[in-house]
């Protein structure tokens, strides 16, 4: 297993290539930029905390909890009085309390996340102390009209001039996920795909890639670094045990930064609860599917704890294809005066066998599907972070500050590489960062201003190392290591500040635009000589330093609750990996290399009808610049170009339905085309007007559900899902031809609280690809998707 040297673990490199003082000690210490983050984190942190209102933790005269209808404490919801425009924050048990409240007549009114509003006016007398119960209605997230990262905190989606999805925790734990896709595929116009274990490629209005288009944030704090891009993040988050999942759709870097150009993933945990509990799921299922589920939450006075425990394993339906996993989650809650504390520690430890999607050949895809070419590849993750977020809120104001670290590892054989450029490496980062926000609101046009600073420090490393593969007819049965190829350090640097503003003319309309600045760069040390031919070139220590502006621009039209528009311009771009820029490959100049820019321009509607009828259509027009493509030539092997620009269209469609006596239905719908407006890899290779390979025209997602009122605890799922056909390669000479799968989900109660469950995944048993490829060297190319699987489990609550 290959671990890190510098952070204390044993590392795969020359003694000599790292200083080291006597004892075997690394002499490595915090860079003055690194200080100055420390520093800057500290400052910001104590002017939070220094706001704290000090009158909110005195007694009061009118106090009193929120409940859910059920009688459940409803921590973390916005309790307002008025006159005054005085706020409180609940505490884990509900609780909250005004101090010095005028005599005369109030009205309290509360908001949260996922429940109705609520409003109750109470008498105050002098001296004499109020006492009362606000009861708020649990809601979908869709009827509640709540998302979280279109503004970086709870906001109307009716407001919000994006598209936006959203997964509420009941729906992710009804579907009991074993791979991310299985629950992500009800999000109208995304695919994920597996490439093994929980690994995934992702389809956000681009064609599938591994590329670094995608941001993916846990509470709202990127999982992993700007320069150290990780395609199957969602795997180093515990997503089964996740409380939501909110996916905007197209570029938000005017908020965002660099990484959200295709879209955002945003996976909130579960808050804790007031009432001591505990969960637990176990399951197993075919090919050795085995997992076990634990959550336990409980209230400590103001303290709320929830820890989470996720241990999973597979065999794996193919050859040399298992998978161990062990996610860990605590999550700490409490009230500080006029504002609330949320911190946040999550670990996740992944030992793949066989990394990436081991492509066979047609004959073998169509005849024995479960070999594996490349058994001696494997994928070791391990990923830390610690974030605490303070916020404190008084009647127009939020202000909020994050300080978060990261520690991330891995090591990787790469199956894709082993018929033309074998190796064996190790990447690492760890962060020091901040995210720091102030929202103020001004009663003239309802106007809203967000002002906010991310921070992010990261130093991080490449170990690589070129190998000598045996392989026995088709199979990569063994490897020797052969010289190193890249051994370099890596600091990863950003200050990015951002400004939304907010406004409604008249009445119904909402204008919201927005402007951020990113400064970022790497500085890259080499520990080899440079090279400047060859397959394995290296570039000479430098420093490279990206300034960009990201502007966005857009409205909504709220006409009733049944009807309302939006439209929107956004500007995204994506600097590039450490890996794009320093692992040099063939190509002549990585360095060089400009970030991926993109204008996206949309529009659609969106509504409730009656109270049980949901529906969005949005389409969509981006085109991309200076996009960085992975040329693949003839005799297999790659290389990242500047390679013009490509155009992606499309229209997406979602639609959720409660009919009668407890059925549902909810469709996700999506038509694209992707196209190459202008790409020459290199002289006397144009591709301007192909369609981009890998990206289906059509996606569908059929979901029909039934949960009657009469016997609780009883849920049927059947779903359909289709991929629609693409090209497999770039030159548009062969097609890969689609397919369609079935699936059924049951859950029955049994004893109180205990309930079974299972899932039967592609039911008809259908042969098809989870991805495919065409090149001239290896012919067609397919990874094949699982067949008819089972899952069986029980569920205590």
């Amino acid at each position: 297993m290959f671990m890190f040297e510098r952070w204390g673990v044993q590392a795969t490199r020359p003694a000599s290539a790292d200083p080291v003082a006597p004892g075997g000690a690394s002499t490595h210490k915090l860079a003055p930029s690194a200080r100055r983050v420390l520093a800057l984190i500290a400052i910001t942190a104590l002017i939070g905390i220094g706001a704290t209102d000090a009158a909110g933790q005195q007694g009061g005269s009118v106090s009193g909890t929120v409940a859910s209808e059920g009688g459940e404490p409803v921590f973390g919801a916005t309790v307002t009085l008025a006159p005054g425009g005085r706020v409180a924050i609940t505490d884990v048990r509900g609780e909250f309390r005004f101090a010095n409240v005028p005599e005369g007549t109030v009205t309290l009114g509360v908001v949260r996340l996922g429940y109705s509003s609520a409003e109750q006016a109470v008498s105050v007398r002098g001296g004499a102390q109020t006492r009362l119960e606000l009861v708020v209605r649990e809601v979908a997230i869709e009827l509640a009209g709540l998302v979280v990262s279109a503004s970086r905190e709870a906001q109307r989606l009716a407001e919000t001039p994006a598209s936006v999805s959203a997964l509420r925790g009941s729906e992710i734990r009804a579907v009991g996920a074993s791979h991310p896709s299985e629950i992500m595929r009800q999000v109208p116009g995304a695919w994920i795909s597996v490439t093994g274990g929980e690994g995934h490629q992702t389809a956000i209005r681009q064609p599938l890639t591994t590329n670094p288009v995608y941001l993916y944030l846990e509470d709202g704090i990127p999982t992993r670094s700007t320069g150290f891009f990780n395609h199957n993040a969602l795997y180093e988050i515990n997503l089964p045990q996740a409380d939501r999942i909110e996916v905007t759709k197209g570029p938000a870097s005017a908020l965002y930064g660099s990484d959200a150009v295709g879209g955002i993933i945003n996976v909130g945990t579960r808050a804790p609860s007031a009432q001591p509990g505990l969960d637990a799921t176990l399951e197993g299922g075919s090919f050795g599917w085995q997992r076990l589920l634990l959550s336990g939450s409980s209230a400590f006075g103001p303290n709320g704890l929830r820890a989470d425990l996720n241990l999973t394993r597979t065999d794996g339906w193919r050859d040399a294809t298992d998978y161990d996993r062990q996610s860990a989650t605590i999550r700490w809650d409490r009230p500080l005066g006029n504002g609330t504390i949320r911190t946040v520690a999550t670990f996740s430890n992944i030992d793949q066998n066989t990394a990436g999607s081991s492509a066979i050949s047609a004959n073998d895809y169509r005849d024995n599907p479960k070999v594996n070419y490349t058994p001696i590849s494997f994928r070791t993750v391990k990923a830390l972070r610690l974030s605490t977020e303070y916020a404190h809120l008084t009647a127009r104001t939020l202000f909020t500050v994050t300080p978060f670290a990261r520690w991330n590892e891995m090591g990787l054989l790469a199956n894709w590489s082993l018929t033309y450029d074998p190796t064996v490496y190790t990447t690492g980062h760890r962060s020091l960062g901040l995210l720091a926000k102030v929202r103020h609101d001004f009663q003239p046009l309802s106007a809203r201003l967000i002002a906010g600073v991310d921070v992010d420090y990261s130093p991080g490393f490449r170990e690589e190392t070129q190998l000598q593969a045996t392989r026995v007819g088709s199979i990569f049965t063994t490897y020797t290591e052969v010289a190193p190829v890249y051994d370099y350090d890596v600091t990863f640097h950003a200050v990015s500040p951002y400004l939304q503003v907010e406004a409604s003319p008249v009445p119904g309309l909402r204008v919201v635009g927005g402007l951020r600045y990113d400064r970022m760069g790497f500085s890259y040390d080499t520990h080899l000589d440079p090279i400047a031919t060859g397959r394995h070139r290296r570039p000479e220590d430098t420093s490279v330093v990206y300034g960009h502006l990201s502007p966005k621009l857009g409205a909504t039209l709220e006409v009733a609750e049944a009807l309302g528009f939006f439209a929107n311009y956004a500007h995204g771009f994506r600097a590039p990996s450490e890996g794009q820029l320093f692992r040099q490959g063939q190509a002549v100049n990585t360095v060089g290399l400009d970030p991926v820019k993109v204008d996206s321009y949309e529009g659609g509607a969106r509504g409730l009808v009656g109270g049980r009828v949901s529906y969005s259509a949005t389409a969509y027009h981006m085109t991309k610049y200076d996009d960085i493509l992975r040329f693949t030539n003839p005799d297999g092997t790659t290389e990242n170009v500047n390679a013009g620009e490509t155009l992606h269209r499309g229209v997406e469609v979602g639609l959720g339905a409660d009919l009668v006596g407890g059925l549902r239905a909810d469709v996700a719908f999506s038509r694209a085309r992707h196209t190459y407006e202008e790409w020459v890899p290199r002289a006397g290779t144009d591709l301007g007007g192909s369609e981009v390979e890998t990206a289906p025209r059509t996606l569908v997602n059929v979901l029909v559900s039934y949960a009657p009122a009469s016997v609780e605890g009883l849920r049927l799922g059947a779903e359909w899902t289709k991929v629609g056909s693409y090209w497999m390669d770039p030159q548009n000479t062969h097609r890969y031809p689609g397919h369609d799968t079935f699936h059924l989900r049951l859950n029955v109660p049994l004893l109180a609280r205990v309930s079974a469950f299972g899932r039967l995944v592609n039911v008809t048993d259908e042969r098809f690809a989870e991805s495919s490829s065409f090149t001239t060297a290896r012919g067609e190319e397919f990874a094949p998707g699982m067949p008819r699987t089972l899952y069986l489990g029980l569920r205590w609550n």
